[in-house]
């Protein structure tokens, strides 16, 4: 599929599945440590609108943050095998949620899993 998924979801469907990854955050044994409980509207906020970036919406992202520099921006936390399968089984759970188009979840889901593997630092 084309990589402007956005022409298809919209925000409201990054808003959706962004907003159902999150929810799980919180009370994960795993990845909850790792998100400061004060900031988490904030790191929601902030995949939203590199989401919606990376995919061909709004360059908000870019605008507030700049270059994404994934692999530096989360070099402070420890991104073990397991954390990234955790990230990964929450992030299906939130793609399956989200109910989104087929062709869509097929390449957010393609996306998801190799960029958490990228991730891995531990």
């Amino acid at each position: 599929m084309d990589e402007n998924l956005y022409a298809v979801i919209g925000d409201d469907g990054f808003q959706r599945l962004v907003a159902a990854f999150y929810r799980q955050i919180p009370s994960d044994d795993i990845l909850g440590p790792m998100y400061p409980k004060h900031d988490l509207a904030g790191a929601e906020e902030r995949m939203r609108n590199f989401l919606i970036f990376r995919f061909g919406g709004p360059m908000t992202y870019l605008e507030t943050r700049g270059h994404p520099r994934l692999r530096m921006r989360h070099a402070p936390f420890q991104i073990t095998e397991t954390a990234r399968n955790r990230w990964v089984e929450i992030m299906d759970r939130a793609l399956a949620e989200a109910a989104l188009p087929e062709s869509v979840d097929a390449t957010l889901r393609e996306f998801f899993h190799s960029t958490a593997t990228f991730m891995q630092n531990a």
